[in-house]
């Protein structure tokens, strides 16, 4: 069934390939995105950009006052620096925004609603569970239910999360397919002129599109690190699973 989609967009490889697949496969209805405060809000040009290159409108919804009040995230608090390592260490929880998905997917239900939208898509997946609870799919499945109690007898609106249960790589597989300009997106969570590549998300960018045989012209200030990042993780994960059982001890 062909879908009129408000898609949550960020301006990052993820966001941006779910909006040029809801462009291909269903009514691609405009882009939302959200300033909540992040240190990296240069990725809202690039949702602009995409919105003018898919021809849709785009809307930009002020939260900084929400965001003022989610502290202790390295993404809303200065003084709290972005770590850099594979996306799935321990340290990366330091990124959660508490609720972030939360509050913005109940303002695009709202907003989709009101425009006779039938489904709000966000760019969640698989790669996401181990670090943020509102990507996972349990909150996916709550999340929907709650809204069509909060919708009832007002609109049917639908949460498109066609990510959900996939990898990064199969994202940027995805992107691959659509045509997704990769160097026209941003996901850099330390919003310094160009890429850092050496962030959590820069590593699992350069890794997902390694993986994919996607060609990534994005400007990285360090191209190489994900490597040193997969390897190292790769290297805790072995050790973790070899270690000897303490209570056996």
């Amino acid at each position: 069934m062909t879908m009129k989609t408000i898609v949550v967009c960020s301006g990052g490889l993820d966001s941006v390939t779910l909006a040029y697949k809801v462009a291909a496969e269903h009514k691609l209805h405009s882009l939302i995105s959200f300033d909540y405060g992040q240190r990296h809000k240069k990725e809202l040009d690039y949702a602009a950009r995409t919105a003018r290159d898919l021809g849709v409108k785009h809307h930009i919804v002020d939260l900084t006052s929400v965001g003022a009040l989610l502290g202790g995230s390295s993404l809303t608090s200065d003084d709290i620096d972005v770590p850099d390592g594979h996306y799935a260490q321990e340290t990366m929880r330091i990124t959660v925004v508490p609720n972030r998905n939360a509050i913005m997917l109940a303002v695009a239900f709202g907003a989709a609603a009101s425009a006779g939208a039938d489904a709000v898509a966000t760019a969640v997946h698989g790669g996401d569970h181990f670090i943020y609870p509102d990507c996972r799919p349990d909150f996916i499945n709550a999340f929907g239910a709650m809204q069509n109690h909060a919708l009832e007898g007002v609109k049917d609106v639908s949460l498109y999360t066609p990510f959900v249960h996939v990898s990064k790589a199969d994202i940027a597989l995805e992107a691959g397919r659509l045509g997704v300009p990769i160097d026209l997106t941003w996901s850099c969570y330390k919003g310094h002129d160009t890429h850092c590549g050496r962030c959590g998300t820069c590593v699992e960018r350069r890794e997902a599109l390694e993986l994919a045989c996607v060609k990534d012209p994005t400007v990285y200030e360090d191209r190489e690190y994900w490597k040193q990042a997969h390897a190292e993780h790769v290297a805790r994960k072995f050790a973790s699973q070899n270690a000897p059982d303490s209570a056996s001890n």
